[in-house]
């Protein structure tokens, strides 16, 4: 008995570390933990997972029919940013429910069990990193602490902090080390990098740098003049277009510090217990008649290739 707790408390400590590393390195994450079950069904009440931006799961929520439901899921609360409670049952559950709070997702493998997952995404604050002295960099350091971003600020030692998708490096220095400091920002996986110049200037720092070897391709990277265009206008007002164009930007899904997927993934329906299978992600697939076919776990893929027109005739 003492050696299962211990273990428990091994994985809490990992996942703990796992968390405090992600937001370290200001990375998104999700913990989806389970807050009501059902037997017979795998995952526990206080079954706990990790999911992070791509998918990946860390931890235990349930078997071949709970996770990859619940780590979709989770991928579309990291995108949104909401929390959400997640119900796993039957049709014939589902059916009973009246409950708006509830994301209901059938599931139809055959232990019949139910879950409940409450899935809370945490997510990286926007991080601004400034270097530079003026009006407008004091404007910009100003409005972005009013708005809770984290921000740091880069002397001419030009020594980047740790950085990510969701940092925005601004250069306005003002001539004085432009090109060093844009070269120190592309050497960082920030998600924005701005320069405070004229058209004519920025272009001249551009070029410097691709006669120092960057390719076109990085050098797409710098955005010049940095913030929206809104015409002749005061020192100061450009930090405020400098902040309103990331504003902006985070709105539309960028400087989020993960990737916000174009298109719905590839989904595939078991043809055995009618679950659904992300296709790029299936480890049990099937070929018959010159067709793929999919399946959430090899139960289904085993009771497939006994007899496939069994599961084909419908």
């Amino acid at each position: 008995m003492g050696s299962h707790g211990e273990g428990e408390q091994r994985v809490n400590r990992d996942l703990l570390a796992l968390a405090a590393d992600l937001s370290r390195r200001h990375q998104p994450f999700l913990v989806a933990t389970v807050v009501w079950a059902r037997g017979p069904s795998s995952g526990k009440r206080g079954s706990t997972a990790i999911i992070e931006a791509d998918g990946s799961v860390t931890g235990w929520i349930g078997g071949a029919c709970a996770a990859p439901v619940v780590a979709r899921e989770a991928r579309e609360a990291i995108a949104d940013g909401k929390p959400r409670l997640l119900f796993l049952g039957t049709d014939e559950d589902i059916a009973g429910i009246d409950r708006p709070d509830l994301v209901t997702v059938p599931i139809s493998c055959t232990s019949e069990g139910a879950l409940e997952v409450f899935l809370e995404p945490n997510l990286p604050q926007p991080h601004l990193v400034v270097t530079g002295e003026s009006p407008a960099v004091n404007t910009l350091v100003s409005l972005a602490t009013s708005l809770d971003w984290r921000v740091d600020s880069v002397d001419d030692h030009l020594e980047m902090p740790e950085t990510g998708g969701s940092s925005a490096i601004i250069i306005a220095t003002q001539g004085h080390y432009d090109e060093p400091a844009v070269e120190a920002a592309l050497s960082t996986d920030a998600g924005y990098i701005g320069l405070v110049a004229s058209a004519k200037r920025a272009e001249t720092v551009l070029g410097y740098l691709r006669d120092r070897g960057f390719s076109e391709e990085q050098l797409e990277r710098v955005n010049a003049p940095a913030g929206l265009d809104l015409g002749h206008i005061a020192h100061r007002e450009i930090g405020v277009s400098i902040i309103a164009d990331l504003v902006r930007r985070r709105a539309a899904g960028e400087l989020t510090g993960w990737p916000i997927p174009e298109e719905e993934p590839h989904i595939a329906i078991d043809p055995v217990c009618g679950m659904e299978v992300e296709v790029a992600t299936a480890r049990w697939i099937a070929e018959h008649d010159g067709e793929t076919y999919y399946f959430c776990a090899p139960g289904c893929k085993t009771a497939f290739e006994k007899e496939p027109a069994e599961f084909l005739s419908v």
